[in-house]
């Protein structure tokens, strides 16, 4: 039998920096006003959530006229026996938001800690409406320490602008986004709250749960571990942030390489910045082809909170097979409860969610320090 070449060491696909025509690739690029188009989160007006337990699944759709989900109440119920009612600490989940099953695989992930502490969730991409009504959602149950957990990929995804609205830095960002919106960031406003802010900083990129998943996923895919996989993400627009991202990927790929695979490489797409996502583009297939010429089989992995984005698009023609992302998956859930144990902790608090012994761990989804 005649033996494998041996894989060269993995290295992360970076676009090279070389100057290229712009292509308007996607509805999202036309600076960032079309970013409706991607999100989807629409209503002006945050509507509540449905209680836990009454999510619609993800692949449902809701009837006609529906809004989508953008922030909603806590269902702590009228009872004094009810555990939650009697907290003064409570949850803020921050995520893009997207369509109706995007929104319902994000609602469902945090269901489960709802009947734990009262918890929120405000999609929007650091919408200062949707948390707004998050924070006088959870000042009218009495949440006094409110835990931040941001479910983004990437730790830097609207930190800034999010910070100045939480009012944890004084500088507004040069430029901001309400709604679907680009602002300049001199027109955002501080939101109103008497509550102690415990803001995480870390993404899911990099965490033990992200690795885990695509782990799951990829063993799903090829249980013989035969088959070289890509991992891609939707990537950064600033050159730094999207190699930090990387590297916090990387860690994922470590993981699936100890399992056996004899091939893992990480990729981000850059989705919204059209030169940079067209030479991405063209790395990214090249390695496809390079991967299933040395392994006869390639798994894609979307590196990304739900759904396969547009990599169907950009793989078009090519021979690969793909897995499902990050949602629906219970770590998940987990991550959110650690992410916000930690802050509570942090701050000498209880968490109705985990214990605090976890806490003295660095948490994996950080940037490392030298960046």
């Amino acid at each position: 039998m005649q033996e494998k070449e041996p894989p060269p060491m993995p290295e992360p696909i970076r676009p090279a920096r070389r100057g290229r025509a712009a292509l308007v690739l996607a509805p999202c690029l036309a600076a960032f006003a079309a970013l409706s188009a991607c999100a989807g989160v629409g209503a002006p007006v945050p509507e509540p959530l449905p209680a836990a337990g009454d999510f619609p699944a993800p692949g449902d759709s809701p009837a006609a006229g529906d809004s989508p989900i953008t922030a909603d109440s806590p269902d702590t119920g009228d009872s004094p026996a009810n555990p939650v009612a009697a907290h003064s600490t409570g949850v803020l989940v921050m995520a893009h938001g997207g369509g109706a099953e995007w929104n319902a695989a994000v609602a469902q992930a945090v269901a489960p800690l709802r009947d734990r502490i009262p918890l929120v969730l405000a999609l929007g991409m650091a919408d200062p409406r949707t948390l707004q009504a998050g924070l006088d959602s959870l000042a009218a149950h009495g949440a006094r320490d409110v835990a931040v957990v941001r479910l983004f990929l990437s730790g830097a995804s609207f930190l800034h602008q999010t910070e100045y609205l939480f009012g944890l830095r004084s500088d507004p960002p040069p430029w901001g986004m309400i709604g679907h919106r680009m602002t300049d960031g001199a027109d955002l406003r501080p939101l109103t709250t008497e509550a102690r802010i415990l803001l995480d900083p870390d993404g899911l990129a990099g965490s033990r749960a992200a690795g885990g998943i695509m782990a799951g996923r990829a063993a799903a895919a090829a249980p013989e571990r035969d088959a070289g996989v890509l991992l891609v993400a939707h990537g950064m627009g600033a050159e730094d942030e999207n190699d930090r991202l990387l590297a916090l990927m990387e860690r994922s790929a470590q993981e699936l390489r100890t399992t056996g695979h004899p091939e893992v490489r990480t990729a981000t797409l850059r989705e919204d910045w059209a030169e940079a996502r067209a030479v991405a583009e063209d790395d990214i297939r090249a390695a496809v082809e390079e991967m299933r010429r040395r392994h006869g089989r390639v798994v894609v992995l979307p590196y990304r909170l739900y759904g396969f984005g547009p990599y169907a698009d950009v793989l078009e023609g090519l021979a690969y097979e793909s897995g499902p992302a990050l949602l629906p998956h219970p770590l998940i859930t987990e991550w959110v409860a650690e992410r916000a144990t930690s802050r509570f902790c942090a701050a000498g608090l209880p968490s109705p969610l985990a214990s605090c012994a976890f806490s003295a761990t660095p948490a994996r989804g950080r940037e490392p320090a030298s960046f």
